[in-house]
């Protein structure tokens, strides 16, 4: 078996060069590599959420970048705000958590961190566990946000995503990982 630095691109440690740089976005290349960079240091953060009558929240919400409504767990950038640039993940969970569903969560604990997608961005991204759920608000997103909350049955939750999709949404397979992590994270 190679040495798995036998497996590293010989461009892997060129200079990197900014192709641009926008507000939330650096568009970065390295050899003949490129990628997007998050100009927020936390990454992303998805909330594994359940509700105490067993509902599986997901948010519904239009995404410019695909021009289509999409089916997501609630989820958010962490440090985006400006007073919070040191936000840690779980403290960005439980914001983004009652901001767009409208539940807080008593307690909230870390499951897993990995890329978003690896050959396109550095962007790592958290799933975080919410548990003991309490209905404080209507959800919504801020008011920059456009954000429909769906609560469904935890045992109906990827059959409902099919029909989504099949209806034209667009399902983050991302979404998969997150009923799998609640299906095996215990309290």
């Amino acid at each position: 078996m190679n040495d798995v630095h036998d497996r590293i691109p010989a461009d892997a440690s060129a200079p990197v060069e900014t192709l641009c740089e926008g507000r939330w976005l650096s568009l970065r290349k390295r050899g003949r590599w490129e990628y997007a960079e998050r100009n927020n240091p936390g990454g992303a953060v998805i909330i594994l959420a359940v509700t105490p009558a067993d509902n599986v929240l997901f948010v519904e919400q239009y995404r410019v970048s695909i021009l289509q409504n999409t089916i997501e767990m609630p989820a958010g950038l962490v440090g985006d705000l400006v007073d919070q640039p040191d936000e840690s993940a779980l403290l960005a969970a439980q914001r983004e958590l009652e901001e767009e569903t409208g539940y807080r969560c008593q307690r909230v604990e870390f499951v897993h961190r990995g890329p978003s997608s690896s050959g396109m961005s550095t962007e790592m991204i958290t799933f975080a566990r919410a548990w003991d759920l309490e209905k404080v608000g209507s959800g919504g997103g801020d008011d920059t946000e456009n954000i429909v909350v769906h609560e469904v049955p935890r045992s109906e939750a990827g059959a409902w995503l099919f029909a989504r999709a099949a209806e034209g949404y667009s399902i983050d397979p991302k979404l998969f990982a997150g009923l799998w992590f609640i299906e095996h994270t215990g309290r």
